[in-house]
């Protein structure tokens, strides 16, 4: 899925060239647009698990309180809409595809009309913005599968790069800043300067997180944890700075899938709620810095369970902002780009990161966030895999 912006007036040596790329891919995760579509989906999503489709229907009733449902196409059609713009008004001639790993416009597809419209170098957006398997190399594992396929149909698919997490990246710390500003402001006068912040992202196994990131990342959590631990810092320090408040905070996790026996990343938090309204705590405010955007995760396991566990305590919460198609993740989107395209150039760009991590790595390394059964993965350093 395309729409094509005209070609860049410069060559190579222009700073608003995306050279040698010829084509932009957002790659997401996909979801249903229709109770008919629910259990399908879930079968993509667990395929190879053996889930009974009894269990997946019981799970889909997320999606049937919202009809059947989920709002990540909608929002990825906004951001593509974001970017598009975002690229237009600054002179960067680069399409715009979007393709998704479990639901229609499927990615192979996409990949496919990249190929056929002749595309040859192809940068890849994924709408994760951090370090670990599911966020990251299970979407190259995906290009990898689907860049197979094209070739089995005898076509000859482009070369394809993944731009690098962009988690500390100002584009996308500033709009979770602002929304944190504008909750807390929400909160009644008496709460709001004694609230609690709750940073909350996806719980995956502590074996994913202790092994995310590159191998000299590997221990305790891993690039995962740290990564949003940076990012949490991050934004209680800007708040302390606009508000005159340092206000006490935690990183907790939700939206927990494996079976109980296997050990994930805690607190949850609903049990977070408990334990802050055990302490006293007048009200807290919950940042989901673990998303791109609201979709169903953020509707369901926050706005629908964690805010009835807040309702029942009596706690006052609110929830702030996601990202979304926020014009300023566009425009650091853009930056990203060039500056991916000047470093393969052999040219110096600037990288832009905030924190103490500094930028990511271009090229996902040997060993960086391993699989536990190895599969060829694309957009990496060159490895050895068994099929």
């Amino acid at each position: 899925m395309s729409d094509a912006l005209p070609a860049g007036p410069g060559g190579p040596g222009d700073p608003l060239s995306p050279h040698p790329y010829d084509a932009l891919l957002l790659l997401s995760f996909g979801g249903p647009e229709g109770p008919e579509d629910v259990v399908p989906f879930l079968e993509n999503v667990t395929r190879g698990r053996g889930i009974p489709r009894e269990r997946l229907e019981e799970v889909g009733q997320h999606y049937f309180l919202f009809g059947g449902v989920s709002p990540i196409n909608a929002q990825n059609r906004r951001l593509l809409e974001a970017l598009r713009e975002d690229f237009a008004a600054s002179g960067l001639g680069l399409p715009v595809y979007w393709g998704n790993r479990n639901w229609a416009p499927y990615l192979t597809d996409a990949l496919r009309e990249i190929t056929k419209d002749g595309h040859r170098r192809v940068l890849v957006l994924a709408t994760s913005a951090y370090a670990s398997y599911s966020g990251c190399r299970q979407y190259r594992e995906n290009l990898a599968e689907a860049l197979a396929a094209l070739q089995e149909e005898g076509l000859n698919p482009p070369r394809v790069d993944k731009l690098r997490h962009y988690f500390n990246h100002p584009g996308f710390l500033e709009p979770m800043i602002d929304g944190v500003l504008a909750s807390l402001a929400e909160l009644p006068g008496d709460v709001r300067e004694r609230a609690h912040l709750a940073f909350t992202t996806h719980s995956i196994p502590t074996s994913a997180a202790d092994t995310s990131g590159p191998a000299g990342a590997h221990g305790d959590g891993g690039a995962y944890v740290a990564e949003h631990l940076d990012v949490a810092e991050l934004i209680v320090e800007a708040v302390r700075e606009r508000t005159g408040v340092t206000y006490p905070w935690k990183l907790v996790y939700q939206s927990r899938s494996g079976p109980p026996q296997m050990p994930w990343l805690e607190p949850d938090i609903c049990d977070h709620l408990e334990e802050l309204h055990g302490q006293g705590a007048p009200g807290a405010v919950m940042v989901p810095i673990g998303f791109v955007s609201d979709h169903m995760e953020v509707l369901y396991d926050l706005d629908t369970e964690a805010m009835a566990k807040a309702e029942e305590l009596g706690l006052p919460v609110r929830r702030s902002a996601t990202v979304g198609a926020d014009p300023r993740f566009a425009a650091g989107i853009r930056e990203m780009v060039l500056e991916r395209a000047a470093t393969e150039r052999d040219e110096r760009p600037a990288r832009c990161a905030l924190g103490a991590l500094g930028p990511s790595h271009d090229v996902c390394p040997v060993g960086c966030c391993p699989a536990r059964t190895p599969k060829p993965a694309a957009a990496g350093a060159k490895e050895r895999t068994t099929a």
